[in-house]
């Protein structure tokens, strides 16, 4: 919120303004850096050393409220009311489909499983899903997304979760079960899907 407020600064006028040391500062300023939330910028001040400040990233703004959730639910709500949900589904599927053609042209240069679905974790993270993969020891895959930036919009609309799992399930291929097994909107913690290729019958 002081940086929010104040723009950017550096960790001694920080601590100045929260009343405790620079060094206290700075160490809190470091850990919200390892999180991706603020960023560091040596300026030359004079002679000696650079000046370290600290800034928001656009993670780090991304905390604050914004009204583009609140708008997204406004719109999608109005089409609704008043052209039906028929309209509404079709904005979903439209979504999905274009979603599904610029994953394509990313997976379509992996070779294996883990490698897709490692590359699709990346193209979700750059979307602000916080996307990870892990490898598990039966030979399954599991993607993880802690954050859902349409969080808002899905709860009015469960359309757009289904039509993720569909986009995920047209991307790996029929060969490959994918299941959702955590799911922000039941309360989880983050959205969770395992991933299991089938094993060819002899």
């Amino acid at each position: 919120m002081t940086l929010k407020m104040n723009g950017a600064m550096t960790s001694a006028q920080m601590g100045k303004r929260l009343k405790t040391t620079g060094e206290g500062a700075r160490q809190h300023l470091t850990r919200l850096s390892e999180e991706g939330l603020v960023a560091e910028e040596r300026r030359v001040e004079g002679r000696g050393r650079p000046s370290v400040y600290w800034s928001l990233t656009q993670k780090g703004h991304d905390h604050f409220p914004d009204a583009h959730s609140d708008l997204a639910v406004d719109l999608l709500d109005s089409i609704q009311t008043t052209l039906g949900p028929e309209a509404l589904d079709k904005i979903v599927s439209l979504r999905g489909a274009r979603a599904q053609e610029r994953y394509r042209a990313e997976l379509d240069r992996c070779s294996t499983l883990s490698e897709r679905v490692e590359r699709l974790a990346e193209l979700r993270t750059a979307e602000g899903y916080m996307s990870t993969m892990e490898e598990r020891a039966d030979g399954s895959l599991l993607l993880y997304e802690n954050h859902c930036p349409i969080c808002a919009a899905a709860r009015l609309c469960r359309g757009f979760c289904r039509s993720e799992l569909e986009v995920f399930r047209a991307l790996l291929g029929p060969g490959v079960d994918i299941e959702r097994v955590e799911h922000i909107l039941s309360d989880a913690r983050r959205c969770a899907y395992q991933i299991t290729e089938r094993k060819l019958q002899a």
